[in-house]
């Protein structure tokens, strides 16, 4: 394998033409950006080897002279560190350190965007006007992505040490990657040779788990059919281990048989006699919120509006609430008695003017 072929450089490069190709190969094949994809794993290995051999001048003079080879000193195998993202490397002049926070903090950036954020989740409850009316409590069943409560999120819990499986105890894992040995700590046990944690039974190692609960939802009062309410932090929780998301309780209100709504106001229609509506009256009002008397005038007609102030639902944005608007609707009697009809007679003679003259 040439070693200036893999990085795109002749053999006359600088140090620094070395460092720039290496960081411009490293950015495209680095596995943190490429999880999964096998072939940019094994592109970054060559990329790396190649990378720390002419980068460091009596190892570059070696290769340049005698090819690649394995250094054996005290009967173990020195070489290529492998995927140890926690080093600083110093012997590179930063070089190596600053292109892995640079590629982990897109990384980040990317989950942060696309997956950190758990979904919402909505749902629907029905009330009455009533219960519109005064505010109330609700409880709806929710089944969500939540953080394992077995494990904490982490995926895995304590258990006594145990030897490695896979690095069978010795904490290093070597591979050969044609005529060069590569050593790395083992990412299993951190380097220890020991297991002091096992995966969650609960989740599966995922750090989630589905659960069914039940959220009490708070109602207030004044609530319109349509409106919703936002239930912080009982959504989804976000993959991998972020944000959790919101639930949207979506409100329908049920109809009253004699108030309508519009707005935070209120509108009804009453009947009233003849006699009422000439002579004037006090009418009892059975209101959503309690009694109310409303006072009649003297000469009141038929489709005539009245409102009482603060008599409508409550405001969602401030502490006041909405008017009620009444309409009056004369109702004439039923004539059963000649008595009855000779009076009406009467008042017509009385108020003989025509009461579709137009004026």
């Amino acid at each position: 394998m040439d070693l200036y072929l893999v990085l795109g450089v002749t053999q006359e490069a600088s140090e620094a033409d070395i460092k720039r190709a290496y960081r411009k190969l490293a950015r495209r094949y680095h596995p943190d950006i490429n999880p999964g994809d096998s072939y940019a794993e094994a592109s970054f290995r060559q990329i790396l080897e190649a990378y720390e051999t002419l980068v460091d001048p009596d190892r570059r003079y070696r290769y340049d002279t005698v090819g690649n080879i394995v250094e054996n000193i005290g009967g173990t195998v020195s070489g290529f560190e492998g995927f140890d993202f926690s080093r600083r490397g110093s012997d590179y002049d930063g070089a190596f350190g600053s292109l892995v926070d640079e590629v982990l903090a897109e990384r980040a950036a990317q989950r942060q965007t696309s997956a950190d954020v758990g979904s919402d989740l909505h749902k629907k409850i029905s009330l009455t006007f009533n219960q519109s009316l005064k505010g109330t409590e609700s409880t709806v069943v929710v089944t969500r992505r939540g953080t394992c409560r077995q494990c904490n999120g982490q995926g895995s819990t304590q258990v006594a040490a145990l030897s490695c499986r896979a690095c069978r105890g010795t904490g290093i894992l070597r591979t050969v990657h044609g005529h060069m040995v590569f050593t790395k700590g083992c990412l299993t046990c951190a380097g220890t040779g020991e297991e002091s944690l096992q995966r969650c039974v609960q989740c599966d190692g995922t750090g989630h788990e589905m659960r069914t609960e039940n959220v009490v939802v708070r109602i207030p009062a004044g609530i319109a059919d349509g409106d919703r309410v936002r239930i912080q932090k009982k959504g989804n929780v976000g993959l991998p281990s972020g944000e959790v998301g919101d639930l949207f309780v979506t409100v329908q209100v049920g109809e009253h048989p004699s108030y309508r709504r519009e707005g935070d106001d209120l509108f009804t229609v009453i009947s009233l006699a003849v006699h009422e509506a000439a002579l004037g009256s006090r009418v009892d009002i059975e209101e959503p919120g309690g009694h109310v008397t409303l006072r009649v005038p003297p000469g009141t007609q038929s489709g005539q509006r009245f409102r009482l102030r603060g008599r409508g639902m409550p405001s969602l944005k401030n502490d006041q609430r909405g008017d009620l608007f009444v309409e009056v609707q004369l109702m004439l009697p039923k004539v059963l008695s000649e008595k009855s009809k000779e009076l009406l007679r009467e008042f017509a003679k009385i108020n003989s003017e025509s009461v579709r003259e137009c004026k």
